[in-house]
């Protein structure tokens, strides 16, 4: 057969010895093995289980959302619930198998009875991959599979996906996990590692994973073995993950509150001088003039200030919300919203940064 039908799980409970343990990737040691691990997308653990305990297991289901939000994680916890047995669970990567040929083996593999299990799974990643043709010979088996034959398939692209396919499936739409939830996850992890990491590097960590369980897990990993000693500090994420110095962040959000346009710019020619990621540099600097904004309307913000930024930059940021000359309005927040989204489609990456900035001068 052409496609790769392997069943792999990540069990929490399995005994390795700690050099194995060290090795191996944190998104993998801490994917979750049951339903009460599942973070961030309740709305499809309660209908699955729903849909269990009342017997109305459905042929087809279809897992949607972007990458690292748990939509395989989930599918290899509903196989194991209906009593899959590693040896009845299929794993196919759409993006190596996705000819024809493979889907017409996996048809003559769906006639086959199960091992040992009630149902035989077959798990199709990146399922969007797969080419016309080999969408038609598939969708004649979701028509009429065998009753023992459950598909979960999953994608990043459901724009991608036929209507022909996904009206044929359950679909559920998996949620990005909130800035909350994954740096709750940041500072687990980290204490199940043996690391003490405060708040406001747990936070930065989380920003950094961009809304992907799996993009922060490695983020952490990559600061974990790169730290000295058992405590992280932002200072550290900074440098190990080339983050924006705190110092250009809050230059360049002086510059914009106040006026101050040759600071504003300087920062921003500098942080491109360093190779920063504009797109996170914006991202950054829209949760400190979120926070400043947010002092100003709402007194018993500033006691929450702790749980998201160091001591200094909470200082740094109560001062400026206080200081009643600073243009610190809804505008500026959607300019540099504005200047957010346009950076990815932009020929030069700081550019819109820099016309976020002259066009607050310009109004004034």
């Amino acid at each position: 057969m052409h496609f790769s039908l392997t069943a792999k799980y990540t069990d929490h409970t399995t005994v390795m010895s700690t050099k194995q343990s060290d090795h191996q990737a944190l998104y993998r040691k801490y994917r979750p093995n049951a339903w009460d691990e599942v973070l961030g997308q309740d709305h499809v653990v309660k209908a699955l289980t729903g849909a269990i305990a009342q017997g109305k297991i459905a042929h087809a289901y279809l897992f949607a959302g972007s990458r690292g939000t748990g939509k395989t994680s989930i599918a290899r916890i509903f196989a194991r619930v209906i009593g899959t047995s590693d040896t009845d669970l299929n794993e196919i990567d759409a993006a190596s198998n996705r000819g024809i040929d493979d889907v017409r083996a996996l048809r003559e593999s769906v006639q086959t009875l199960p091992f040992e299990s009630p149902y035989k799974v077959y798990i199709i990643d990146e399922v969007h991959m797969l080419t016309k043709e080999a969408f038609n010979a598939l969708l004649k088996t979701l028509e009429e599979p065998p009753h023992f034959v459950i598909f979960i398939l999953a994608t990043t692209e459901l724009n991608k996906v036929p209507e022909t396919i996904v009206s044929r499936c359950q679909t559920f739409t998996f949620k990005k996990p909130t800035q909350t939830i994954l740096k709750e996850l940041v500072l687990d992890v980290a204490r199940r590692e043996g690391y003490k990491i405060d708040p406001a590097s747990a936070e930065l960590v989380a920003l950094l994973g961009d809304g992907s369980f799996r993009d922060t897990h490695g983020v952490l990993q990559k600061v974990l073995s790169s730290t000295e000693g058992k405590t992280v500090t932002p200072d550290e994420v900074e440098r190990i993950t080339g983050a924006p110095k705190t110092v250009l962040v809050n230059d360049l959000l002086v510059g914009a509150a106040t006026g101050d346009t040759e600071r504003a710019l300087q920062a921003i020619r500098t942080a491109r001088d360093e190779n920063v990621d504009m797109k996170t540099f914006a991202k950054l600097l829209l949760r400190k003039m979120r926070a400043a904004l947010l002092m100003r309307f709402d007194a018993g913000y500033a006691s929450r200030m702790a749980e998201e930024f160091t001591e200094e930059d909470a200082g740094f940021l109560k001062k400026l919300a206080g200081d009643k000359t600073a243009r610190l309005t809804s505008d500026t927040v959607i300019a540099f919203l504005d200047a957010h989204d346009r950076i990815g489609s932009s020929a030069i990456p700081e550019l819109p940064l820099e016309l976020a900035v002259i066009q607050l001068v310009e109004k004034k």
